[in-house]
C-alpha cells in the first residue's frame, strides 16, 4: 500500500510558477514509476509527466513539454512537479499517482492521491 498526498497547489498569474510536491507513505517508493496527471472541468484526466525509479528517465506530455519538470527524490519518498511558464489552460486538480510501468494511461497506476488545484489567471 501506498499513500500519496499532494501539495503546493493555488492561484499563480499567466507565466508565473509553481511546484507541486507528492509525499509517500511506505518503504517502497523507489519501487514504483510516479505520474502526475490533471484533470480540468468536464474534461477527461490526461496526462501530464512521468519519471521512472531511479529518476533518470521523464516523460512528458506534448502541452507542458520544456515548461514543466518532474524529479523525486527516493530519500525523502516525494515526487515534484516544477511548472514554469504556466498559461491558463494549466488551471486543473493536479493528482499523482504511483504505478509499475511508465504509461499515459492513467488507469494503469495503482496509488491516487486526492488532488491538488492550481488555478492560473489574472
Amino acid at each position: 500500500q501506498v499513500q500519496l498526498v499532494e501539495s503546493g497547489g493555488g492561484l499563480v498569474q499567466p507565466g508565473g510558477s509553481l511546484r507541486l510536491s507528492c509525499a509517500a507513505s511506505g518503504r517502497t517508493f523507489s519501487s514504483y514509476v510516479m505520474g502526475w496527471f490533471r484533470q480540468a472541468p468536464g474534461k477527461e484526466r490526461e496526462f501530464v509527466a512521468a519519471i521512472n525509479r531511479s529518476g533518470g528517465s521523464t516523460y512528458y506530455a506534448d502541452s507542458v513539454q520544456g515548461r514543466f519538470t518532474i524529479s523525486r527524490d527516493n530519500g525523502k519518498n516525494t515526487v515534484y512537479l516544477q511548472m514554469n511558464s504556466l498559461k491558463p489552460e494549466d488551471t486543473a486538480v493536479y493528482y499523482c499517482a504511483a504505478g509499475m510501468i511508465v504509461v499515459r494511461t492513467p488507469k494503469m497506476y495503482e496509488y491516487w492521491g486526492q488532488g491538488t488545484q492550481v488555478t492560473v489567471s489574472s
